[in-house]
């Protein structure tokens, strides 16, 4: 987002008085414990009304770079609140992740906006849960809140990002186990907490292959809250009440959100990337209120990084999260000139452009993977047409459905030797499950892998894949899988993976096959996600869904291609194929997978192909 303007904005002017562990009563009794950032002169806060800016985090208010935020935009003209979350650290009550959020956010800003030092406007700021809460306070419509930067939040967990299309991410049972080492019983309990170390640091390969838990039968059981959630969300596999709460489901409550200017900011390779796309494309036709979109190639949080996994995209990647948060609340808030008048409803970053060789004039043995920033008026693009790429025999994918007969192709998953996670959209778990672009090539680092062979050599993945492109062609958007299946289980799961394979070279003698997008369908959910609807052995049906969206560029020679499988592990829990209770049952069964690709049965993918 660049300027076209000599760009006016607050200068660092004040210095900065911070009054620590300021109580905000909730209705209910509980204090929520609020660090409030003054701007000061003199060693005196000013007496004067300022604009807020407030972030509420179960992180600790206190560490050393919220602390620097609250700096930062104090010096330049703002009144900055960090508040602990319900439950977390200094705050009273009791943390079951995002079920308190709405109302403790709202009467936060409440009353932040009605004091006597206020200028009654609130903006809030957040990434991940901090980027949560804050959507979930909005659809409480707060009179005060007046602008939000959403960071990596979510739209609706369910759908994208704690469940996926029916299954759940296990990042969430690796993130318990950090959170927990940070309860306020651990805080308090040194060989509490060692235990919980340990674990997180040493055992987490053994909690997560041994999934789901069973409550009581690890450290967790030490804290009630953190376990239950745990069991809650594995549990819970309709889209039923429990998610559909506001902490949870915030798409839910578009209706009755707050329509105020928004920053909705992502990443391709970031765990809410579906998620941030969907509430702008989403509130957007609904608010009247300007609705941005910035998505960049990032991993979770990582803007500062030119990085993800082992692509690099240079330097003109990476942005000034402080810098880009200034000049968004100065232009809101303070009605200043600032550069945010040309930006452009959306702004992208394309992947692909780089000489994909491996990068060497800064000593990374990363793949110089390139890319550049776009603007766009809205999205989806409307410069790319949905294609349809159809799976044929000899594991062939092309944008046509002229078939030379009756096809099919068989595979067998077992639960219990499930293709590993390399790579992806993952947040939260970097020591279980590192996340980003990588080649799908085994390494024993890795939790899943057993051995350095690439995936296509498993034989429960198929691989479709195009010919060599006759030219640069361009992806940019949402991507869907329609996949015609049977099985002989009675539930099981099937999984995508969109990969760019390099063609072999000097720096790669055998080629890369770089992941771009994934996702699964858990097939009792196929028809709907409040009622499940167990598979009949060997009857064909249709399951469709939604992979992460993205803007890459398959470079000329390079190849499309299509992994299919029914695992994705430890990204994915794993399908017992039993049909039994998700959360509880404790056995498992093998099954065998046939994928249909015909004239009557066309499975394929849908990519959004520039045509322009």
């Amino acid at each position: 987002m660049q300027s076209q303007i000599h760009y006016q904005g607050s200068h660092q002017e004040y210095d900065v008085i911070c009054e620590k562990n300021v109580q905000i009563k909730m209705s209910d009794g509980c204090n929520m414990a609020t660090d409030i950032y003054f701007p000061a002169i003199e060693g005196r806060i000013i007496e004067d009304k300022f604009p807020i800016i407030l972030e509420r985090t179960p992180y600790n208010k206190s560490l050393p770079n919220t602390v620097l935020n609250g700096k930062y935009f104090a010096r330049r003209g703002y009144i900055v609140a960090f508040q602990d979350v319900r439950g977390r650290y200094e705050s009273e009550g009791e943390w079951y992740p995002f079920a308190k959020e709405a109302p403790d956010g709202f009467e936060t800003v409440e009353w932040l906006g009605s004091q006597k030092w206020s200028n009654g406007k609130v903006g809030t700021i957040g990434g991940s849960y901090c980027g949560s809460d804050q959507a979930a306070l909005a659809t409480l419509n707060p009179s005060h809140l007046s602008s939000m930067v959403v960071a990596v939040g979510a739209s609706n967990y369910f759908h994208s990002s704690m469940r996926q299309n029916g299954a759940l991410e296990q990042r969430f049972l690796v993130y318990i186990y950090r959170m927990a080492m940070t309860s306020k019983e651990a805080l308090k309990d040194a060989s509490l907490y060692e235990s919980l170390r340990n674990s997180y640091e040493n055992n987490m390969y053994e909690i997560v292959k041994h999934f789901p838990i069973k409550k009581g039968s690890t450290i967790l059981k030490e804290l009630p809250s953190y376990e239950q959630w745990v069991v809650d969300i594995a549990s819970q596999g309709e889209y039923n009440d429990y998610w559909k709460q506001r902490g949870y489901a915030i798409s839910e409550y578009y209706d009755e959100h707050a329509d105020i200017p928004t920053l909705y900011w992502g990443g391709w390779y970031d765990s809410y990337a579906r998620n941030t796309c969907e509430s702008f494309m989403k509130l957007k036709k609904m608010k009247k209120s300007p609705q941005y979109l910035l998505m960049g190639p990032w991993t979770h949080g990582k803007y500062s990084e030119s990085f993800s996994g082992e692509l690099d995209f240079g330097i003109e990647s990476v942005v000034d999260h402080n810098e880009m948060r200034l000049a968004w609340f100065d232009y809101w808030l303070k009605g200043m000139n600032s550069e945010v008048i040309n930006w452009s409803p959306v702004r992208l970053f394309t992947m692909g452009t780089g000489s994909h060789l491996k990068e060497r004039a800064n000593g990374s043995s990363r793949i110089d993977y390139g890319g550049y920033w776009r603007n766009e008026k809205e999205w989806p693009t409307k410069d790319t047409v949905m294609t349809n790429y159809y799976l044929h025999d000899k594991l062939i994918l092309k944008n046509s459905n002229t078939y030379e007969g009756e096809g099919s192709t068989e595979y067998t998953y077992d639960p219990l030797n499930p293709v590993p996670t390399i790579g992806g959209g993952i947040s939260a778990a970097d020591n279980v499950m590192p996340p980003g672009g990588f080649d799908q090539v085994g390494r024993k680092e890795l939790v899943g892998c057993i051995d350095n062979q690439p995936l296509i050599m498993r034989a429960d993945v198929l691989s479709f894949q195009t010919t060599e492109l006759n030219k640069d062609t361009e992806l940019t958007g949402p991507i869907f899988v329609h996949l015609w299946v049977s099985t002989s289980a009675k539930d099981t799961d099937f999984t995508a993976k969109l990969i760019d394979v390099f063609p072999r070279s000097s720096d790669y003698p055998e080629g890369l096959a770089i992941n771009i997008s994934d996702s699964i369908i858990r097939t009792r959910y196929r028809s709907s996600w409040e009622k499940p609807e167990l598979m009949n052995p060997g009857e064909i049906v249709e399951v469709v869904f939604e992979m992460y969206p993205t803007s890459v560029i398959f470079a000329k020679s390079h190849k499309i291609r299509l992994d299919i499988s029914s695992s994705n592990w430890p990204r994915f829990d794993v399908n017992h194929n039993t049909g039994k209770d998700l959360g509880l049952d404790r056995t498992f069964e093998i099954a065998n997978q046939t994928i249909y690709h015909s004239s009557k049965y066309q499975s394929h993918i849908k990519l959004p192909i520039k045509t322009k």
